[in-house]
């Protein structure tokens, strides 16, 4: 028991798995750490949803060498993103801009959530008039009764 603790007690503190490989690590532990912190927004573009110091595709480590590239050449950090979003588009982008064509996919969602509240509320108010009962003529009063009799 006490090793089936110990065995989780590690899976479960284990550093996260980075595909960055030694011959791609700076030596100048800040720059790496820009590279790091650049890496951590910019999307595989080939695995979609994971970064690409997670990623282990080739463009991973081309987009990987290319940031610390960019960052020896002096580059800022923003100066090295807009770079590689003027290469790649701002889908490489993991957390997209809320600029230009970008705006109308942010604000598409709420206004379906609006409109499909504004037609639901509209249904529900029709169905409801629809279903309200009309009162009865005299003439089909006296039927129904006669009916009911039999």
């Amino acid at each position: 028991m006490k090793h089936l603790v110990l065995i989780l007690a590690l899976v479960m503190t284990a550093a996260p798995v980075v595909a960055v490989q030694p011959d791609e690590v700076l030596s100048d532990t800040v720059m790496e750490s820009r590279a790091r912190e650049i890496s951590k927004g910019l999307r595989c573009l080939v695995c979609r949803n994971e970064n690409i110091d997670e990623s282990n595709a080739d463009l991973a480590k081309d987009l990987r060498m290319l940031v610390r590239e960019r960052l020896i050449e002096g580059d800022s950090n923003d100066e090295v993103v807009d770079y590689v979003v003027d290469r790649y588009g701002e889908y490489v982008l993991l957390k997209p801009t809320l600029t230009g064509s970008n705006k109308l996919l942010w604000i598409a969602g709420p206004l379906m959530l609006l409109a499909a509240l504004f037609v639901g509320v509209n249904f529900v108010r029709r169905r409801e008039n629809e279903t309200e009962v009309a009162e009865l003529t005299q003439d089909e009063q006296d039927r129904l009764d006669s009916i009911m009799k039999d």
